[in-house]
């Protein structure tokens, strides 16, 4: 299987203007731990996660180093701690080295670079765009969709059916989309995500089930 197979395809950005407090209110009311920061023209500049904003003055948890190590290490540790903890704006605070992957990545390759970089997430680009984000939790589904078989290769047929199924979903207005994931194999849709109610989930699982290919649907929302 490869990245675009498993992906979460609609990513919820922000603009490096954004203001820090906008983040904050964007991840918890998401359910999220990052978010991507794109530039003018759609490109991808940083990102910015749970640990860019551990360390802040509002939570009286910004970084006090010891005396000793500032005078090893001078006054630029100290003032980058103080952008950290008290800017307002996205670009000061957002990690700009983001490592990142391509949509036919294998997922052997990307659990590789997560685990290799300590990171919780990967944005999936093309041409400097961002298409979609694989995440931890992204794999997990899929290991639990096709258990051992998760080293095998997607079918065209099951990509075709995925891309379907997540279009449709795309067009219904009460779809939280970015909650949504969609694993298919063999014909089978798996179904993950968090929804905000039964009649929601009841609709997402129609939704898949009445999508030409789909043998059967498994829903694993909640």
């Amino acid at each position: 299987m490869r990245a675009v197979d498993v992906m979460t395809s609609d990513v919820i950005a922000v603009r490096p203007d954004a203001r820090v407090s906008e983040v904050v209110e964007k991840m918890l009311s998401n359910r999220i731990s990052g978010i991507p920061v794109l530039g003018e023209r759609g490109e991808l500049v940083g990102i910015v996660s749970e640990g860019d904003l551990m360390r802040r003055a509002e939570t009286s948890t910004e970084r006090h180093r010891a005396w000793w190590l500032e005078l090893l290490g001078g006054t630029t540790a100290r003032a980058n701690d103080y952008v950290k903890a008290n800017a307002q704006k996205v670009a000061d605070i957002m990690t700009r080295k983001v490592i990142t992957a391509a949509p036919d990545t294998p997922l052997t390759d990307i659990a590789a670079l997560l685990e290799r970089h300590h990171i919780k997430r990967l944005p999936i680009v093309r041409d400097g765009k961002v298409l979609g984000i694989v995440s931890r939790a992204n794999l997990l589904q899929a290991l639990a969709s096709i258990g051992k078989n998760i080293l095998i290769a997607t079918a065209p047929e099951d990509s075709a059916i995925r891309e379907n199924v997540l279009a449709r979903l795309r067009n219904e207005p009460w779809v939280k989309f970015w909650s949504v994931n969609v694993i298919v194999h063999e014909g089978v849709v798996e179904l993950w995500g968090i929804v905000d109610s039964a009649a929601e989930k009841t609709a997402i699982r129609v939704v898949a089930e009445a999508t030409p290919g789909v043998r059967e649907v498994i829903d694993h929302t909640t």
